[in-house]
């Protein structure tokens, strides 16, 4: 990788950061330039990129706008793979006429670009583009989710919450004002990629005609496509046309045909973070008929609003059902729980009752995901209820989605799930948001 517009004076430089951190905690081999050439901590700084004797895969462009057609077109003639342009200048700022000259270069070359105007990408454990400092970013783990955004800002921000989430990602990419390459064209990429699992985008708008492309496209994909579309009321429009001269479009109608077509939206960062996790553990869809287990009458309730809310079901459970769990449990709650649905099993309860409750209910045919909400405060339950209940879910087959308080406390039983593929959430309604994620993904 070469990193174009390293700075002599200035070690805060954005390509400076992007080089040093490369350079010093990544394996690519990452080459300094700048025309006036010398050395920076004892590297060569080329002064070109076609003065570097290796083969270039990826330059990061980082000079001021009115010099990037110069320096793609010695990238060009270098033979360099591709570039990330993280200048900004371009059409975002007014200066469409210059985008278009870079736009025109790259294509009389086959020259792939990402950006102008962006942070490029971000590979865990490989490459890292953004310009900024290694010890403010909180990163993900290496993990089976790609995720495309428009404003690096909000990827940034995304990947902070991932990370708290203990979600982890294949790749993320900024695309910024998207000159060259659009999200079609990350649909398409990752799709292809075996590392890639659930496919997310950040968009604030398309060109016209693009969104239904991508739209087919995302209907036909053999990943989930979770969305988070900026632009939704008329001055997000106006923000969105000022931010990287995208246009937002109709977002109703857009809305409609995401539903139409089986693309998960999800409405804040919240849901997306909710979604990703879900559809990372889960392939196929579900109808949306819930069964719920709790420790807790009140977070039964809550479920239970969550689920009224985002239009998912709680149907009763079947008579035979009741009987074989009420036979199964300890005497000391069999006549204290409550064998509704949601299923209160009450702060008494201890591991065998919750396993028990979970392995029948997955059975009955009413019931196509289970929510299991867990008190880990609760005295009778063990440090492995994780791991017994994912025995369960992978025994019986049906989804299981898990809600567990996430704190360092009861990380035993988080792993337990996670280690098992089993989604966790670290609310009672981020529970259910997974279980919407499932049924906005259905074959339509």
């Amino acid at each position: 990788m070469a990193v174009i517009g390293v700075s002599t004076s200035q070690d805060n430089h954005p390509a400076n950061v992007i080089y040093n951190k490369n350079h010093l905690r990544y394996p690519v081999k990452t080459f300094p330039v700048n025309p006036k050439g010398g050395y920076l901590n004892r590297e060569t700084l080329y002064q070109s990129v076609e003065h570097i004797k290796e083969d270039i895969d990826m330059a990061v462009i980082a000079v001021r706008a009115q010099f990037v057609p110069k320096v793609m077109e010695q990238c060009i003639k270098k033979g360099v793979g591709g570039a990330v342009i993280i200048s900004g200048g371009f059409s975002e700022a007014g200066n469409s006429s210059l985008q278009k000259q870079v736009v025109d270069i790259a294509k009389e070359a086959s020259f792939p670009f990402i950006g102008p105007n962006c942070l490029g990408t971000f590979a865990p454990d490989r490459v890292d583009t953004f310009f900024l400092p290694g010890e403010r970013i909180i990163r993900p783990d290496k993990g089976n989710i790609g995720f495309v955004s428009q404003s690096g800002g909000v990827l940034v921000d995304q990947m902070v919450k991932f990370a708290g989430q203990g979600i982890g990602v294949s790749l993320a990419v900024s695309i910024g004002n998207k000159a060259c390459i659009r999200e079609n064209h990350m649909l398409e990429w990752f799709e292809q990629d075996k590392e890639t699992k659930v496919i997310a985008f950040y968009v604030e708008g398309f060109e016209k005609g693009e969104g239904r492309k991508f739209i087919k496209k995302a209907e036909k994909c053999s990943k989930p496509v979770v969305i988070l579309k900026a632009g939704k009321s008329k001055k997000g429009v106006e923000a969105v046309s000022s931010h990287t001269a995208s246009l937002a479009g109709d977002y109703r109608v857009f809305c409609e045909i995401m539903k139409q077509h089986c693309v998960a939206e999800a409405e804040n960062e919240y849901e997306l973070i909710s979604f990703c996790e879900s559809l990372s553990c889960y392939s196929k869809g579900i109808n949306g008929n819930i069964g719920i287990v709790t420790l807790s009458g009140g977070h039964g309730v809550l479920a239970v609003d969550a689920c009224d809310l985002h239009g998912i079901s709680i149907p009763a459970i079947e008579p035979e059902t009741i009987k074989i769990i009420k036979e199964k449990l300890s005497p000391e709650i069999s006549n204290i729980v409550s064998l509704a649905n949601p299923l209160d099993l009450t702060g008494s309860s201890v591991d065998s009752d919750i396993v028990t409750s979970v392995k029948y209910l997955s059975r009955d045919k009413n019931i196509d995901c289970i929510l299991a909400l867990l008190l880990p405060y609760s005295p009778g339950i063990s440090a492995d209820i994780g791991a017994k209940l994912s025995q369960v879910a992978r025994n019986e087959g049906k989804p299981m989605i898990a809600y567990v308080p996430r704190e360092d406390k009861y990380k035993i039983i988080i792993e337990g799930f996670e280690l098992n593929n089993i989604p966790v959430a670290s609310s009672v309604d981020g529970a259910v948001l997974m279980a919407k994620a499932l049924k906005r993904c259905k074959p339509c």
